[in-house]
């Protein structure tokens, strides 16, 4: 995620660093390529009768700026939707903590759970960016049951798991009454929820059908739309093409970005971040140091 300062409208016109500009750049060489093709060739296949006018691009660019919406629309909401998910899932591991927290005594049993609890985040994050995280398991689990979850196919789940197992060894032992334990099991179930969801944008594409039509139909617009612009703009055919294209192709690759929420291109979620954040806040619910928190680099980048 790009976390940029206020910036002066006229500066902010040449950021390079967040923009889909560096995708595209070689698609807009070869548009400005056409563009200088049809500039040369306008005279020769003028005489052969051939003339391309403005009118047609103008109907089917309508029509494939109302699709680019269409498909903005549809990444933009499985971005928001897996922000809304890590958010829930902050709100429901401080839920859990100050519960653990307000009940229990046994400070070691608190420290074993909180560490479950971070665990859990850095898991989940490793399993959305398809990424080692025994690392962070290692670091964080407790002893008696990182051996489980470490071997496990799918170490978050198992985490989720051994979360409720804990619970339920506190409730044999008379720690927890069965108001309180259904309290707290109903704040795990939503962590649940949170994974669930997540796997769900995951590993649930836009239909590809829906993506590969208008992939084409932007190409071929963006690769015959000099030819219909030369007649009337002749020198200034290039500029003007290549600004169109700019327009259409930006917004088709800025939806291929967002469709995939957790990945680490430049206007995904900060996945790294937010799990930072989740185990500062819930290091100092305990009153005990936490990591030093994230902060952009010098591309103002959260991964």
């Amino acid at each position: 995620m790009i976390v940029r300062p206020h910036q002066h409208w006229f500066f902010r016109l040449f950021v390079w660093h967040g923009s889909v500009l560096p995708d595209i750049l070689f698609r807009l060489s070869l548009n400005l390529v056409m563009s200088v093709i049809a500039v040369i060739c306008f005279q020769w296949y003028e005489q052969l009768g051939v003339h391309l006018t403005i009118a047609p691009f103008s109907l089917l660019g309508i029509a494939i700026a109302i699709f680019l919406g269409f498909r903005n629309n549809a990444s933009y909401a499985r971005y928001t939707e897996a922000r809304q998910l890590w958010g829930a899932l902050l709100i429901a591991q401080r839920s859990l903590l100050r519960q653990i927290k307000s009940v229990l005594t046994d400070e070691a049993e608190i420290q074993q759970f909180s560490q479950m609890l971070i665990a859990f985040a850095w898991s989940m994050k490793h399993q959305l960016r398809h990424t080692d995280g025994r690392d962070d398991l290692r670091r964080l689990m407790p002893a008696r049951y990182l051996a489980q979850v470490e071997n496990s196919p799918q170490p978050t789940n198992r985490l989720l798991l051994c979360m409720g197992d804990w619970l339920g060894e506190q409730r044999r032992a008379g720690r927890l009454s069965d108001v309180l334990y259904s309290s707290i099991d109903a704040h795990l179930n939503r962590l649940s929820d949170v994974l669930g969801g997540c796997d769900r944008i995951a590993n649930t594409p836009i239909p590809f059908a829906y993506t590969l039509i208008l992939h084409r139909t932007v190409y071929l617009f963006c690769t015959l739309l000099p030819f219909a612009l030369v007649a009337d703009l002749h020198y200034l055919t290039p500029l003007v093409s290549v600004f169109i294209s700019y327009t259409f192709l930006s917004l088709e690759s800025l939806a291929e970005e967002l469709e995939d929420p957790f990945g680490s291109s430049p206007n995904d979620l900060p996945l790294n971040a937010l799990c930072n954040g989740i185990e500062i806040i819930l290091c100092e619910m305990l009153d005990r140091p936490g990591p030093e928190k994230m902060r952009p680099d010098g591309n103002c980048m959260l991964n």
